[in-house]
C-alpha cells in the first residue's frame, strides 16, 4: 500500500508530499451528545471495533485452515446498506472449541453453522465479532447481513459525484476492514480462495481480483488464489476504462467518468509495461493473478492500495491542471510499488503485521530501483535520499521511534505504523542490505524466497535464511543492529590540516541519540569536491567501514583539504550527516554550484537535518536556499527545498524575524517565477510556493491580479487548480471571502471543487469562520475527504492568535474522538488539530497534564507524544535563530 495521502509516499500508506467521526449512518450518534463531542472519560467505555490482537489472531490460526469464501453482494438495496451474505468454509483442528468470525456495522439476519442456526442477537456490534461456538472438524458458516456503506475511506465506500449524480463505489481493506464487507476471518494468515458474486445497475463496471462472467445485472467472479482478505476488493460503478494487454496479462486503467478527458492512460500503460518487464526480469517469477487493472478511485485515504490484480489509486493522481514532473515521478513510484506487493505481499504474504514493514521497505526500494532502470526518471535514487530519507530521519527522531522490526500487539498499532521508518528506512536499510550480500545474491535469494512460499505466509527469517543460503554471509548481527534497534545515527567529519591545507589526520565520527545508544556498522564513502569553472565536482572519494565512535581514514592522510567534505557520499549508508564549518561555509555561497543531483541533495539534506536540530539557525537555513535553489535543477529536489523552508519560517524561526524572513523568501519567489522559462516546471513551482508566502500588500494584490487576468506571466496558465491556490491565499490574508468562494465553486462543481471550497471557508480569518469550521469537524459527519481539506483550512499558520482557543478544545473531545471514530479519521484529527502552532512551554506542558489525567490508549498517546515533540524542536530552533540574531 502507498501511504496516506496526508503522510509521505503515496502508497498503501505514508511520505509527507501534502502538510495530508464515523459518518452518517455508519455509526451511531456520539453518545447522546447531540453534535459536540465532549467528556475525557469515555476512552474506556468504548472498545475499539475490529481491533484484533495479535494473541488472538494466532490462536485462532492455530485451530483454524480457511478453505474459501463465496460472498454474494447486492448493491441494489438502497443508499446506505447493501446486502452481504457469505459461506465460509473451514476447518478446525480442535473440534468442540469456539472462535468467532469478523463482522462490522451489520444488521445481521440470519447465522448458519454446519446447518444449524445460531441466534443472530449473539453478534457483537460493538466488537464486530459473531461467536461460533462448538465447531467440527470441517465447517461451514453462513451469514446474512445488511452491511453499511462507508464514508471514512474504509470498507466498501460509497460516493456521489456532484458533477453527475452517479454513484461510485470501492474497497479499501488494509489493514483489516475487509468484514465491513463481507463475514470472514480477518487477519493476513487465514488464506483463502475467495468467490464473488454481485447484483448492480445496469450501466455499472465491477471490478475485482479475477476476471468475470456477466449476465444482465449479475457478475460472477470465479474463484481467486489462496489470498488474504486484506488484498480482496471490489470497485463499482459507472466507471470509465481504458484497456490494453501486455505479455500476454489484460490491462484496465479507471477513473470516474466526470474525469475521463484527464485520464493520461497511455502514460499509466507505458510505466505499466516498464514495470512488468523488470519485475519479470529480476523476481524471474510469472505474473501470479490472471489481469491487472489500475483504479482511480474518490475520496481514498491512502496512495493506493495492492488488492491483488485491482489496485486502487488516490484520484488526485488523475491530474486535472497542470503540474509538474515530479508529480509524474510520484506517480510512477507509487504505480510500481504497487506492482511490486503483487509479489511481495500478494503471493507470498507476511504472518502478522510485525513484518508490515518488510512488505512496504521492499516494495519502495523495488519501486525506486525499477525508476532509475527503467524509465526516464534516472535521478529517483536523488529523489529517495532528498524526499524519502527526509521522512525516514524525521521519523527516527520522535520520541515514538522504534525498530523497523517493530511489535505490533494490535490492529491499532499497526495502523500506526504505517510511518517513514516502515516505508523509508525500511528501504534505506534494504538498499545497505543489497550492498552487502551483493546485488546477484540479493535477487537469487528473492527468487528462492517466492518459489517456497507461493500463496503462503513468511516472517522476516524465511527471507534472510534465502538470502544467507544465497551469499554465505551470516545475517544475525546485521539483522540484529539495523532491525532490532531503534535511532538514527550521525556521522561527522573530524580532521586536523598542516600549513599547506592537507589532512595530517582524518577520522569519521558516529553519535547515537539519547536513549538508542546502538553505534552501527555502516559502509561509507567520504567525497572530497573541489570549485571548478563548471561547479563544485569530486575530486577524489574514499570508501570504508565506519565502526564506533571514531573511525580513522588513513588514506586521506596527505590529501589536500577540498572545499567540501561530504561523509555519505553516493548516499550509501542510513545515517544523518553533518558538515564540517569550513565545508559549510563553502556551500553558503556554492550549494547550487554542485554539478551532481545527489551529492547536492545530500548536502541539502545535511542542512535541513541541523536546522531542525538547532545546530543552524533557521535564518542562516532560509538565506542557504535563497541563495542556492536557482542552481537547483531537479524539480522534486526545488518543491522539497521551498517546503521546508517554509516550514522553517512557520515552526522554527524566531518569531521576531519571522515576518522578515517571509519578506526575503516571498521576495525571491517573485524574482523567480519572473525571472523563469515561460511555461516550465519551476515557473509554476514558484509561482506556487510565492502564492503560499504572499503577506505584504503588494504581494497580495499581485495573486489578486493572477486570479483575475489584471496580471500574468508569459507561459503560466491560471487553470483550475491553480485559480484555487491563488484564491485560498486571498481567504487566509482577508482580500476574499464567502462570495469570492462561493463563485469558485460554481466554476469548478466538482468533487474536488467541494474540497477547495471547504478548506477556503474553513481559512477564513475570523473566529466565526474558524467556530463553524470545528463545529462541523467535530460532529464526525463529515466525509473523509472534505473532513481532511476542511482541517487543512481551519489550521493556517498564519492564523495562529484565532487558534489559541482551539488548544483546550482539543484536549476536551480528543479522548472521545479516538473512542468512537474509525481509525482513519481519528488519527487524521488526533495529528492536525494538534495544536503544534503553538509553540509554547504551555502547549508542552497541557499535553502532559492529559496524558497523565487520561492515561490514553497507547496509539494515541504515541500521536500525542510526537506533536508535543514537534512544539519542543521548535522551541529549540526558535532559542537557536534568537541566540543568532544576539550574535549578529
Amino acid at each position: 500500500m502507498t501511504g496516506n495521502s496526508q503522510a509521505m509516499p503515496h502508497h498503501s500508506r505514508p511520505l509527507p508530499l501534502n502538510p495530508g467521526g464515523r459518518v452518517g449512518n455508519n455509526v451511531p450518534r456520539l453518545v447522546d451528545m447531540g453534535d459536540k463531542l465532549s467528556s475525557q472519560n469515555l476512552i474506556e467505555e468504548f472498545t475499539v471495533a475490529g481491533n484484533l490482537t495479535r494473541d488472538e489472531a494466532r490462536d485462532r490460526a492455530r485451530l483454524l485452515t480457511v478453505e474459501s469464501y463465496t460472498v454474494a453482494l447486492d448493491l441494489t438495496t438502497g443508499d446506505e446498506r447493501f446486502g452481504s451474505t457469505t459461506v465460509a468454509r473451514f476447518d478446525c483442528d480442535e473440534p468442540g472449541t469456539a472462535t468467532f468470525v469478523d463482522l462490522h456495522d451489520a444488521l445481521v439476519r440470519e447465522v448458519s453453522l454446519n446447518g444449524r442456526t445460531l441466534d443472530p442477537a449473539t453478534y457483537d456490534a460493538e466488537r464486530g465479532r459473531i461467536p461460533l461456538p462448538d465447531l467440527t472438524a470441517t465447517n461451514e458458516l453462513r451469514v446474512v447481513a445488511d452491511v453499511a456503506y462507508s464514508r471514512t475511506g474504509e470498507g466498501l465506500h460509497r460516493f456521489v459525484d456532484p458533477v453527475d449524480q452517479k454513484v461510485y463505489l470501492y474497497s479499501q481493506f488494509e489493514t483489516a476492514d475487509a468484514h465491513r464487507m463481507y463475514t470472514c476471518f480477518d487477519q493476513p494468515d487465514l488464506k483463502a480462495a475467495f468467490e464473488l458474486n454481485v447484483v448492480a445497475p445496469d450501466d455499472w463496471q465491477i471490478v475485482s481480483n479475477t476476471t468475470p462472467e456477466r449476465n444482465g445485472n449479475c457478475w460472477a467472479f470465479p474463484a481467486t488464489p489462496p489470498m488474504s482478505t486484506y488484498i480482496t476488493a471490489l470497485v463499482a460503478g459507472p466507471y470509465h476504462v481504458v484497456k490494453d494487454e501486455h505479455d500476454g496479462i489484460p490491462l484496465g486503467v479507471y477513473c470516474r467518468a466526470s474525469l475521463a478527458e484527464y485520464l493520461d492512460a497511455d502514460q499509466i500503460i507505458e510505466v505499466t509495461r516498464r514495470g512488468f518487464d523488470f519485475f519479470r526480469r529480476v523476481f524471474d517469477q510469472p505474473y501470479p493473478f490472471g489481469k491487472y487493472d489500475q483504479l482511480f478511485v474518490p475520496e481514498f485515504n491512502a496512495g493506493a492500495m495492492e488488492n491483488a490484480g485491482c489496485v486502487t489509486f488516490l484520484e488526485d493522481y488523475v491530474f486535472r491542471s497542470r503540474v509538474t514532473d515530479a508529480a509524474y515521478e510520484r506517480r510512477a513510484e507509487t504505480i510500481l510499488h504497487e506492482m511490486a506487493h503483487m509479489w511481495f505481499g500478494d503471493l507470498v504474504t507476511m504472518r502478522w503485521w510485525d513484518d508490515l514493514w518488510l512488505n512496504e521497505s521492499f516494495a519502495t526500494y523495488m519501486s525506486v530501483l525499477c525508476l532509475a532502470e527503467s524509465t526516464h526518471w534516472t535521478g529517483a535514487w536523488t529523489t529517495f535520499a532528498n524526499l524519502f530519507k527526509a521522512w525516514a530521519y524525521r521519523q527516527d527522531q520522535l520520541p515514538s521511534t522504534h525498530p523497523i522490526s517493530a511489535d505490533i500487539p494490535d490492529i491499532r498499532a499497526v495502523e500506526v505504523n504505517f510511518d517513514g521508518i516502515t516505508y523509508a528506512k525500511g528501504a534505506s536499510v534494504l538498499k545497505q542490505l543489497v550492498a552487502y550480500v551483493g546485488r546477484d545474491n540479493f535477487f537469487e535469494g528473492v527468487r528462492h524466497y517466492f518459489q517456497r512460499h507461493a500463496w503462503g505466509n513468511t516472517v522476516l527469517s524465511d527471507l534472510l535464511d534465502a538470502l544467507e543460503e544465497t551469499s554465505g554471509r551470516d545475517l544475525t548481527a546485521w539483522s540484529k543492529e539495523w532491525l532490532e534497534l531503534a535511532g538514527v545515527n550521525t556521522l561527522r567529519p573530524s580532521y586536523e590540516i598542516d600549513t599547506d591545507g592537507d589532512f595530517t589526520r582524518f577520522a569519521v565520527l558516529q553519535e547515537a541519540p539519547p536513549g538508542h545508544p546502538t553505534l552501527r556498522s555502516h559502509r561509507v564513502a567520504v567525497g572530497l569536491y573541489e570549485r571548478t569553472d563548471e561547479g563544485l565536482r569530486r575530486r577524489h572519494r574514499v570508501e570504508l567501514d565506519v565502526v564506533g565512535a571514531r573511525t580513522e581514514v588513513p588514506d586521506l592522510v596527505g590529501v589536500r583539504r577540498p572545499d567540501l567534505v561530504l561523509v555519505n557520499d553516493d548516499d550509501l549508508t542510513y545515517a544523518k550527516i553533518r558538515l564540517d564549518e569550513h565545508s559549510m561555509a563553502t556551500l553558503v555561497t556554492g550549494i547550487g554550484t554542485i554539478v551532481d543531483s545527489l551529492p547536492r541533495a545530500l548536502c541539502w539534506a545535511a542542512a535541513w537535518d541541523m536546522c531542525r536540530d538547532a545546530e543552524l539557525a533557521t535564518r542562516e537555513y532560509v538565506r542557504l536556499v535563497l541563495s542556492g535553489i536557482g542552481g537547483v535543477s531537479d524539480i522534486s529536489v526545488v518543491q522539497t527545498l521551498l517546503r521546508q523552508a517554509r516550514t522553517a519560517l512557520h515552526q522554527y524561526a524566531d518569531p521576531a524575524w519571522r515576518d522578515t524572513g517571509t519578506q526575503l523568501l516571498a521576495d525571491a519567489l517573485y524574482d523567480l517565477a519572473q525571472a523563469a522559462e515561460p511555461g516550465s516546471d519551476r515557473q509554476l513551482t514558484f509561482v506556487q510556493n510565492f502564492t503560499g508566502v504572499a503577506t505584504s500588500a503588494e504581494h497580495v494584490a499581485f495573486v489578486g491580479g493572477l486570479l483575475d487576468g489584471e496580471q500574468t506571466l508569459p507561459g503560466l496558465t491560471v487553470d483550475t487548480e491553480l485559480r484555487w491556490v491563488l484564491l485560498r491565499r486571498l481567504v487566509i490574508q482577508g482580500a476574499a471571502g464567502e462570495p469570492e468562494i462561493a463563485a469558485e465553486l460554481e466554476r469548478d462543481a466538482t468533487a474536488a471543487g467541494e474540497r477547495h471550497a471547504a478548506s477556503c471557508r474553513a481559512a477564513i480569518p475570523t473566529a466565526e469562520a474558524k467556530a463553524s469550521a470545528w463545529e462541523q469537524i467535530t460532529t464526525g459527519q463529515l466525509p473523509n475527504a472534505v473532513f481532511r481539506a476542511m482541517m487543512g483550512g481551519f489550521v493556517e499558520s498564519d492564523h495562529r492568535t484565532l487558534l489559541e482557543p482551539y488548544i483546550e478544545k482539543y484536549f476536551d473531545v480528543i479522548g472521545t474522538v479516538w473512542a468512537t471514530w474509525s481509525h482513519d479519521m481519528a488519527q487524521t484529527f488526533a495529528e492536525i488539530a494538534y495544536p503544534f502552532l503553538q509553540v509554547t512551554q504551555d502547549t508542552i506542558e497541557r499535553t502532559d497534564a492529559y496524558v497523565d489525567a487520561q492515561e490514553p490508549p497507547p496509539a494515541l498517546r504515541r500521536l500525542l507524544a510526537e506533536g508535543r515533540d514537534g512544539v519542543a524542536r521548535a522551541l529549540r530552533a526558535r532559542a537557536k535563530d534568537r541566540a543568532a540574531a544576539a550574535q549578529g
